[in-house]
C-alpha cells in the first residue's frame, strides 16, 4: 500500500477512509513542512513581542481580555488542553479517532495554523506506529472546534491521558514510551492549533459519506432482489420516465436496477396487473433522491477536510494573524443532519418491502411470514418488527442537530452547530439502516426460493448465491438474530458485495 502524503489541500474521502481502516502510512509533504515552519516563525515573533493576539498572548473565549506573558505562553498552551479535556461517555471507535487525526494534521499541514513542526510530526507518528488515543463521544457543541474531543487526543501528544496500543488501554506517556516516543512540550499557538477545528464531526462524516454509499448500493441491491420475488414489473424504470425528469440519482438508479434484472424469468408475469406498490415502483424516485443527497454531502466533506478551520490563522505572506470564525461547524452540522434523514428514508422504504413479503395479504401467494407450516413456526415474522423497530428510532434520531443552539463561554461563544451531536446521530442511523437492509435482503432471498424461480437476473443471481452462504434457506423457526448479524456484517464492507456487479 502506497504511502498517504499529506499537502493540506488535497485529501480525499478514500485517502481518510484506507488511513483509517487499512492503517494506510502518511507522511508530510516537503512544501507543507515548509509552511509549518513559516507560519511558526511569526508565531514566535508574537510571543516574543508581547503584541495582543488571540490565544497567543492572551487567553481564550471571554478570557480574550486578559494578558499573557511570554513567560507563560507555555503554561497557556498546556493548560488549554488539560483544561478542555473533558468529554464524557463511550470512546469512539478507532478508525473514527484515526480519521480525525489524520484530518487534523490535514489542515495543520496548510500551514496557516502557526503550530510547531515536531507537535505535527508526534501526531503523524502516532497514526504510524497504530496509537489510538481514548476519545469520549460527548462534549462538542461544534463551535469553537470540537474541543472536548480534540483535547483528549493531544493528551496523548503531552504523555497524559489514554491511549491504544498493541489492543492495550494504556496511559498516553505507557503508549509513548512503548513505540519509542517522546511527549512533547506545547509552545506558540500550539494547543489552540490542536483542538480549534472541526475535525470531530468532519472525521465522522467523512466515514459517514463512504458507507452511506455503500448503503445504497446495498438497498438497490435489496431492492433488485424484492422486485424478483414480487415477479416486478419493469415499466417504471423505463429510461424515458426519468429522463424527463433529469435527476442524475434517480436515472441511476433505475438503470441500476434494470441491469440487476437482466435476464430474470420471474419479471414483468404477473398478468392480471399492470402497477406495483409504490416501494417498488418508485425506488428511482426515493433511492435517487437518497443517491443525490449522499453526493452533495460527499462535495461539502472534501472541502471541509482541506479547509483551514481553526482559529486565529496565521498568512505567512504578509505576517498577518486574523481571528475569524472557520471554526464554526454549520457547513457539516446542516449536511450531516440532512444525510442522517436521506439514509432514514433507505429504511423507511426497505423496510416497507419487507413488510409486503412477509404479508399474506400482499405478498402474492407466498406463505404467511415465509415460512412452510406457519402456526407452529413463525418465519419472519419478527424479524420484521426488528425493521420497524430501527425505522421508528431512526425518525427520532433523524432530527436535526443543526436547528438548536446554546450560548457557551460567558455568552462570547452564543451561537454554535451542534454538528458532532449530528455526527453521533448519524452513526446510529448508519447502523440502524444497515440492520434494516440486511433484514430485506434475507427476507427477499427466502421468498425467491418460495418462489421457485428458474433464472435470476444478471445481478440478482449472483446476489441469491452469495445471501445463501451466509444464510441457509428456513424450513423451520431459528435463532434468527445470527443471521441479520452474519448479512449486516456482510454489508459493512464494499468489496464484499462490489463483485456481483463487476459485470455490469
Amino acid at each position: 500500500m502506497s504511502t498517504c502524503i499529506i499537502t493540506g489541500h488535497d485529501l480525499s474521502i478514500e485517502d481518510v477512509v484506507e488511513v483509517a481502516r487499512s492503517y494506510k502510512k502518511v507522511v508530510l509533504s516537503e512544501e507543507s513542512k515548509q509552511n509549518i515552519a513559516k507560519s511558526k516563525s511569526i508565531v514566535n515573533d508574537i510571543v516574543q513581542s508581547g503584541k495582543p493576539t488571540y490565544g497567543i498572548s492572551t487567553g481564550y473565549g471571554e478570557l480574550s481580555t486578559v494578558s499573557i506573558s511570554k513567560e507563560q505562553n507555555g503554561l497557556l498552551q498546556r493548560n488549554l488542553i488539560v483544561s478542555h479535556a473533558c468529554a464524557v461517555g463511550e470512546p469512539f471507535d478507532e478508525d473514527v479517532v484515526r480519521s480525525i487525526m489524520l484530518l487534523r494534521i490535514n489542515t495543520l499541514a496548510s500551514g496557516f495554523s502557526g503550530i510547531s513542526p515536531e507537535v505535527v510530526n508526534l501526531l503523524v507518528d502516532l497514526l504510524n506506529h497504530n496509537i489510538t488515543p481514548v476519545v469520549p463521544r460527548k462534549g462538542s457543541l461544534g463551535s469553537s472546534g470540537d474541543l472536548a474531543n480534540l483535547a483528549h487526543i493531544c493528551l496523548v501528544l503531552l504523555g497524559e491521558g489514554e491511549a491504544f496500543y498493541n489492543g492495550k488501554k494504556l496511559s498516553g506517556k505507557e503508549a509513548l514510551q512503548q513505540a519509542g516516543l517522546k511527549p512533547v512540550e506545547l509552545s506558540g499557538k500550539d494547543g489552540l492549533a490542536l483542538i480549534n477545528g472541526t475535525q470531530v464531526m468532519t472525521g465522522i462524516g467523512a466515514l459517514a459519506v463512504y458507507d452511506a454509499e455503500t448503503l445504497l448500493l446495498a438497498a438497490n441491491m435489496g431492492a433488485s432482489l424484492t422486485f424478483e420475488a414480487f415477479r416486478g414489473i419493469t415499466a417504471a424504470l423505463d429510461p424515458r420516465i426519468h429522463a424527463v425528469r433529469a435527476h442524475k440519482g434517480q436515472a441511476e438508479t433505475a438503470s441500476f436496477i434494470l441491469k440487476m434484472l437482466s435476464g430474470s424469468s420471474s419479471i414483468n408475469t404477473r398478468k392480471s396487473d399492470v402497477q406495483d406498490p409504490y416501494t417498488l415502483r418508485c425506488v428511482p424516485q426515493v433511492h435517487g433522491a437518497v443517491a443525490d443527497a449522499i453526493s452533495h454531502v460527499r462535495s461539502v466533506i472534501e472541502i471541509e477536510i482541506n479547509s483551514v478551520t481553526d482559529n486565529p490563522i496565521v498568512f505567512p505572506d504578509n505576517s498577518d494573524v486574523i481571528s475569524g470564525g472557520n471554526f464554526h461547524g454549520e457547513p457539516v452540522a446542516l449536511n450531516l443532519d440532512f444525510l442522517g434523514i436521506a439514509l432514514s428514508e433507505l429504511a423507511n422504504i426497505s423496510e416497507r418491502r419487507t413488510e409486503r413479503l412477509v404479508n399474506p395479504q400482499l405478498n402474492g401467494g407466498l406463505p404467511a411470514f415465509l415460512v412452510k407450516d406457519g402456526g407452529v413456526n413463525s418465519g419472519y415474522m419478527i424479524p420484521q418488527y426488528t425493521a420497524a423497530c430501527l425505522v421508528s428510532e431512526n425518525k427520532v434520531l433523524a432530527h436535526p442537530a443543526s436547528v438548536d443552539s446554546i450560548t457557551s463561554s460567558a455568552n462570547k461563544e452564543d451561537h454554535v452547530s451542534m454538528g458532532t451531536t449530528a455526527a453521533r446521530k448519524l452513526q446510529v442511523i448508519l447502523k440502524n439502516v444497515r440492520d434494516v437492509l440486511a433484514i430485506e435482503w434475507m427476507v427477499a432471498a427466502q421468498a425467491c426460493d418460495l418462489r421457485g424461480i428458474k433464472t435470476y437476473g444478471m445481478g440478482t443471481g449472483p446476489m441469491q448465491k452469495l445471501i445463501r452462504t451466509h444464510v441457509p434457506f428456513v424450513e423451520t423457526d431459528r435463532f434468527f438474530a445470527d443471521d441479520i448479524a452474519n448479512i449486516s456484517k456482510l454489508l459493512q464492507n464494499r468489496k464484499n458485495i462490489e463483485p456481483i456487479i463487476s459485470s455490469f
